[in-house]
Order: structure tokens, then sequence, then C-alpha cells
């Protein structure tokens, strides 16, 4: 019986007394129910006809002006192709506060965008780091990332905040990690989540692009076999995506604070360590910033987020992109898991990224001033 497993993400990580959101194809269905009454095990039917859920999601969207970026739709998500037209168009638009670059190239030859926020005031600035989509199907993710880059250009000339924000930081932003496999998950299978590399014995493609780095490699919370969704790959940083962007991060050490990746979906704010039970060495500074921004953003819609170190408030994974950030000498490091907790899952509505950005940017904010003040 082949099952997707939503959450957790491996098999591995089901223990009695825990929930598990599985997906499962339709004919499936009819012998795992029978099945799970027979065990005994309850179960609730969270989304009964998936592809109509899909379609609802990316199905036929010529009501909306896709090519005028002038008036880009940040309530609805977005192709790479749109993403990276959208980026090009505010490099272009707003030169003083926006630079692009590329960190490299992906395992398909596609291009590794960053966007570098901020107003250039003087030579050196401490800086922030965010990236989106290092798995495919979380789509709320670049979602954010495209949210915060218009809240910055937006509200630059009116927010106090904001302006401290850009003056004396910079931020690089990455919104989409995982190009090719975002790509894919447009294209061919909405739920894929790792890179799409080949694998020549297994016939089987992509790495878990966060489970790919040089921490802890291969170890527990992450699978040696190819096809698995949480593949380690075979060997750190052998995916060019992880590789370009730990080759950036390594380079900028010094200049970079912070370090924040978004995934979904748990409602979670997590900080080092994923890969062992053991406290942070600044473990006052970063829990006291993880609680203060878990309560700016229940401030906004009453939606709780649970925080603390990932492996006891998530589960225990090695390699992950925010223990490798943390122990590469960047201070704050911290993987949201945002909205929601199974209901919708990766499909989450449209109608629900608006709240969740909304949200999801005072949590952020509420990071970075606490960053520029001094924490001891």
């Amino acid at each position: 019986l082949q099952v997707d497993l939503w959450q957790p993400s491996s098999p591995l990580h089901i223990i009695e007394g825990t929930v598990a959101d599985v997906r499962v194809p339709q004919n499936a269905s009819r012998s795992l129910l029978p099945f799970l009454q027979q065990a005994n095990i309850q179960y609730t039917i969270l989304i009964s006809d998936l592809q109509q859920a899909i379609e609802n999601q990316t199905g036929v969207r010529s009501h909306r002006n896709r090519r005028s970026l002038s008036a880009y739709n940040y309530e609805v998500y977005h192709s790479l192709e749109e993403i990276e037209d959208w980026m090009h168009y505010l490099n272009r638009t707003y030169s003083d506060l926006v630079h692009m670059f590329s960190v490299g190239k992906s395992y398909e030859g596609r291009p590794l965008y960053v966007l570098k926020l901020g107003k250039r005031s003087r030579p050196y600035k401490k800086a922030v780091w965010i990236d989106c989509g290092i798995h495919a199907r979380e789509w709320i993710g670049p979602a954010f990332c495209q949210w915060f880059v218009k809240e910055a250009l937006q509200t630059y000339q009116t927010d106090p905040d904001m302006r401290k924000m850009l003056t004396q930081l910079y931020f690089y932003i990455m919104p989409v990690f995982n190009v090719d496999g975002y790509h894919f998950s447009w294209t061919n299978d909405r739920f894929w989540r790792k890179t799409r590399s080949k694998n020549m014995r297994f016939h089987c493609h992509g790495v878990d692009a966060n489970r790919n780095w040089k921490v802890k490699w291969c170890d527990e919370g992450a699978s040696l076999h190819p096809c698995d969704d949480t593949y380690c790959g075979p060997f750190p940083e052998s995916e060019p995506e992880v590789k370009a962007v730990a080759h950036f991060l390594r380079k900028h050490r010094k200049q970079i604070k912070a370090y924040l990746s978004f995934h979904a979906y748990a409602q979670m704010l997590l900080y080092p360590y994923s890969y062992k039970y053991a406290t942070i060495p600044n473990f006052n500074c970063v829990e006291s910033a993880a609680y203060n921004a878990v309560n700016a953003l229940q401030s906004a819609y009453g939606v709780r987020y649970r925080y603390g170190p990932a492996s006891s408030t998530l589960y225990v994974s090695s390699g992950s992109s925010m223990d490798w950030a943390y122990k590469n000498g960047i201070p704050y490091a911290f993987a949201f898991e945002l909205r929601d907790t199974g209901h919708f899952g990766f499909l989450l509505p449209e109608t629900l990224i608006k709240p969740t950005c909304t949200e999801t940017m005072l949590a952020v904010k509420n990071i970075t001033l606490h960053l520029l003040k001094k924490c001891h």
C-alpha cells in the first residue's frame, strides 16, 4: 500500500500517540480505511477529493492579469516564471533598494536568484538571510518571501521600523531555493518535495535539500535510500542549489547575523539544534527572540505557534540548513513552519495567503528588531 507521508516527513518519526497525515490514491483508500478500523486507529478524512483541491488552486487563471507586474497579485500562488519576471521587474524599478543577483545554477541549469534589499547607506552592514521553498510543494513559503519584499518596498517610507531595518541592515532574500523542484510541482507533481537531480542506480529523482547540508549529514531523520522523501544525497552539498547557497553564506558569514528559512506546515518557530537534544550556547537570546516573535504573530489573528529547539519541538533531523547556518557562525538561525496544522496541509488555499503572510511578517520584523538591539 503506497502512501505519501505529509507529516511527519519520515516513517521513523511515527510513534504511538502522535498524529500522521498521509495521502493515498483513491483506489488504495478502499483497503486502507477498513485496515485502520480493524487496527483500531482513529482517522479523519481531511480532504476527500485531492484532485479537485489541486485544480481549485492551479486551475485556469485567465481571470487575472498575469503580465502586468505593477498590478502583481501577492494573494495568489505564482509559477517560477512569474516569480522570476517579478524579480527582474523589481530590480529595474527599485534600483535604489533592490539588487538582484544569482548565486549559481540549479541541477537543471536554472539561475538561483537572490534579491539584496536595503539602503546603500554605508559600506559595511549586517545582514539577514531569508530563503523560501527548499521543499518544492510548500508553496506558502515562496508566497511569503514575495510578500516580505512587497511590504519592505511599500512601507519603507511610512513605517519607521521598516525604515530602520532597511537602513541598518541588508536582507538577502531567495524566494525559491529549490527552483527545479518548484517548477516540477507546478508542471508534473503538486506534492514533489526534493530537488530534481537524477540517480542512475535507482531511477529516482531528487535529494531532500534540507538533509543535504554538512552538519551531522545523513544521521538520524535522514534516509540513505534515493527514492525516499528524506534522502540525504550521495554526499553533503551534492546538490548544486545547496552548494551554491552554502558557498554564499560561508563567504558572508561575518556579515550575516540571522538565517531564516520558511517551510510548511505545522505552525512552529524552530531554532537549533535539529540534529540533537542539546541547548545552544546563546539559548537565552534566541529563546527570547522566538518567544516575542510568536507573541507578535499571534497578535494578528490569534494563531498560536509552538516554538523551541527543532529536535524536541518537531523531531530530530540531520543535515538541515538551519543547523548548518548556526554551526557556521550565524547566531540567529530559525526555521518557520507556516500554516496550517494539517487541515489543508500543503494545499493552503490562496484566501489564506494574506493572513498567513501578515502574521508572519510581524514575527520576522520582531526578530529583526531584536537583532538590532544588543542581547547579552
